[in-house]
């Protein structure tokens, strides 16, 4: 969960105009949009839910281009209300959007841009974060999407500090969250905003969801494969090479492995999951250097062997572009924020050993072990949320070759660095 207070003052001094209503919440839907993503803002602002003690909201429900509007499995759905109806609404909700490679209609980059300028609260929940970024709106602001979309949506506009571990993100008027679950998370924050602790709690017990999740999409970003890939042949690939992540290997390895050309195995991975293999990679490396800097107390020496990297050097250059901080700083920082008597875990669970719970042990490709009970939304911990708007998104080259003249020369910087310099802890409103 995510409040950058930086941009409270300026939200604070914005006002609605005369024509918008703090209670109106308009809901734009766009054809090709999935229908759960586009179902949350219907159910939590569309629903008289007053006699459980959740304030009413007034439904808008929009369409952001001509309809019928064809959504998942085929549906068509026709909206009672245009473009037009977004000039009565205090809040703008943009669900999803169809494709994180097409653009969206300039009419309905228009209204958004004419509703914030009005004062509106704009919101963007998964991949409606790629809308807002269209309509220049989140220039310059922290923001946050899906995390297998982040590095697309940081290459696409580099004037947003992506954070992809955050579940959501409030920046005042304007407000981001991560996929599917996380846009429930966003609309009990904005209905707590609204109305307070109490009427978001009602709401929480009334979807049967938390009233509050700890922690971010860390939890998921390294254990999950997109949707898409589970029944694919790259599934296996993937699996493999989440597995043997402590080897040095390259692509060109995994296309071998896949049995196709790099240029075709490139192609492949990209369209199943949002980035080029190398940047993948090397993510996944400093992934699993987080985790034993975190959970063990090997070297930093001993911790970019056990990543494949092929010297400390090469770590220290990936981390900081990825993260923000060098190694040291970051275990540093982790620790002084860990509650007193916590222990690193056995370095065989860090590893990703038996009952760590990571993606290839045993299991099969495209299945995730649970998460840590420490981890479990049940089990609340204090949030770990880092502000890492900046990871590596080195271009593809002929082999991974993890040394600091690599990076330099093949790469440049997907993920806007964020305000600090080492992981911090943003506070939950």
């Amino acid at each position: 969960m995510s409040h950058d207070s930086t941009a409270a003052p300026e939200a604070a001094t914005r006002k609605l105009s005369g024509r918008r209503r703090k209670e109106i919440v308009a809901v734009l839907l766009f054809s090709g949009g999935p229908i759960f993503e586009s179902s949350i803002p219907l159910s939590v602002f569309g629903i008289d839910r007053q006699d459980a003690g959740v304030p009413r909201y007034r439904l808008l429900v929009c369409g952001g281009e001509d309809g019928p509007l064809r959504t998942t499995g085929g549906l068509e759905l026709s909206t009672p209300h245009g473009l037009e109806a977004i000039s009565r609404a205090g809040t703008v909700v943009v669900p999803a959007w169809r494709s994180i490679t097409s653009p969206p209609p300039d009419d309905a980059l228009d209204a958004l841009r004419r509703a914030h300028e009005e004062g509106a609260r704009i919101v963007g929940l998964c991949t409606g974060a790629f809308v807002l970024a269209a309509a220049g709106l989140l220039d310059g602001r922290p923001a946050t999407t899906h995390w297998m979309y982040a590095p697309t949506l940081a290459k696409r506009y580099p004037s947003v500090h992506v954070d992809p571990r955050e579940l959501f993100v409030d920046d005042g008027d304007v407000l981001t969250s991560a996929g599917t679950a996380a846009g429930i998370d966003l609309c009990l924050h904005i209905v707590r905003t609204d109305h307070g602790n109490e009427a978001a709690g009602a709401l929480a017990r009334r979807l049967v969801v938390p009233p509050r999740r700890s922690g971010g999409q860390e939890r998921y970003l390294d254990r999950s494969l997109p949707e898409e890939i589970g029944a694919d042949p790259l599934a296996e690939v993937v699996a493999w090479a989440l597995e043997h992540l402590h080897e040095q290997f390259d692509v060109e390895t995994l296309a071998a492995r896949a049995y196709m050309s790099r240029r075709t195995f490139d192609r492949r991975f990209r369209s199943l999951t949002g980035s080029a293999p190398l940047q993948w990679l090397i993510t996944q490396r400093v992934l699993q250097a987080q985790r034993l800097l975190e959970t063990s107390d090997y070297s930093v020496d001993e911790v970019a062997g056990r990543c494949g990297f092929r010297s400390p050097v090469a770590l220290r250059g990936h981390f900081r572009r990825q993260l923000g901080s060098s190694p040291a700083a970051y275990r540093a920082a982790y620790r002084a924020r860990r509650p007193q008597g916590e222990r690193p875990q056995d370095t065989e669970a860090a590893q990703g050993g038996p009952g760590s719970g990571m993606p290839g042990h045993g299991g099969h490709p495209g299945q995730q072990g649970q998460p840590p009970a420490s981890l479990h939304p049940e089990h609340p911990v204090p949030p770990q949320s880092r502000r890492t708007a900046a990871a590596s998104a080195v271009g593809s080259s002929p082999a991974m070759s993890a040394s600091a003249s690599t990076a330099s020369d093949n790469g440049r910087e997907a993920y806007v660095p964020s305000r600090a310099s080492l992981p911090g802890q943003r506070s939950a409103t």
